[in-house]
């Protein structure tokens, strides 16, 4: 029962950060999964992995909400999506395949670093200036492999990789977050397909996993984020957000730092 709690928490917090900062919920619940999963004992040799893979999956979730609403709202750059799509679903079954090679302990640390990264974009607020248009079809797909690559290796939604991308193309911000929101799922139903097919034969997933998907914890995480991201929303009416993401850009520090040293 404790254990249930700790898997419904996580979809709070994930719940109340996607709706307050506009974050991906990856960036928390990938490393939350894992204390937990440690906790729990699930998996020893392939903790981090069950953790990443069970976080795409409750993406599926919240990316055809988010894109479905900058989709009505006019917000997503249709073309630009459909050239992406193609090389994103290819770098994200590679993404899954990479993870899975690596052992727990290096995709951990890896994470660690990436989550350090984060914070210096979301505590400095940096965002790339337009240098150029958006490439030719090539240029876009081999963009598209990066992104769903980098994204699935370390079971986020793409948008820290996504946005950044289409500011340096000269896509207006609005459309860049739009555009970002509808990427992640592409990224999420190909990186979980990706991970439950290279986890089902891994000797060590508990029961009720499919592959590296531990189906109690993501759908604990699903409806208690679903339920909490609308409270996020409200909260972002009244409460000073540059300071709060400042003071989550310390805290991501914080669990990057002890994903490396952990």
């Amino acid at each position: 029962m404790l254990i249930l709690i700790y898997y419904l928490s996580a979809g709070v917090i994930a719940g109340i950060t996607a709706g307050l900062l506009g974050l991906g919920g990856g960036v928390v619940i990938v490393p939350l999964l894992y204390a937990v999963f440690l906790l729990e004992g699930l998996a020893p040799g392939a903790t981090m992995q069950l953790a990443v893979g069970t976080s795409l999956a409750t993406i599926v979730f919240t990316a055809i909400s988010a894109g479905y609403s900058h989709h009505k709202l006019g917000n997503v750059l249709v073309n630009t999506l459909y050239v992406l799509a193609p090389g994103i679903v290819l770098g994200a079954f590679l993404g899954a395949g990479i993870a899975d090679a690596l052992p727990t302990d290096i995709l951990k640390r890896a994470f660690g670093v990436f989550e350090l990264i984060i914070a210096m974009q979301i505590g400095f607020g940096l965002k790339p200036s337009a240098h150029r248009t958006l490439p030719a079809v090539p240029g876009q797909l081999l963009a598209g492999s990066l992104i769903g690559t980098i994204s699935a290796v370390m079971g986020i939604g793409g948008g820290s990789l996504t946005v950044p991308y289409l500011l340096w193309c000269n896509v207006s911000m609005r459309q860049a977050v739009g555009t970002s929101a509808a990427c992640g799922l592409p990224i999420a139903l190909a990186g979980t397909t990706g991970f439950i097919v290279t986890g089902l034969d891994h000797p060590e997933l508990p029961r009720w996993s499919l592959g590296y998907v531990y189906l109690p914890a993501a759908l604990s995480i699903v409806i208690m984020s679903v339920l909490f991201a609308p409270l996020g929303a409200r909260l972002a009416s009244k409460l000073p957000i540059q300071t709060l993401k400042r003071l989550f850009a310390m805290v991501l520090a914080l669990i990057g730092l002890k994903m490396i040293f952990w």
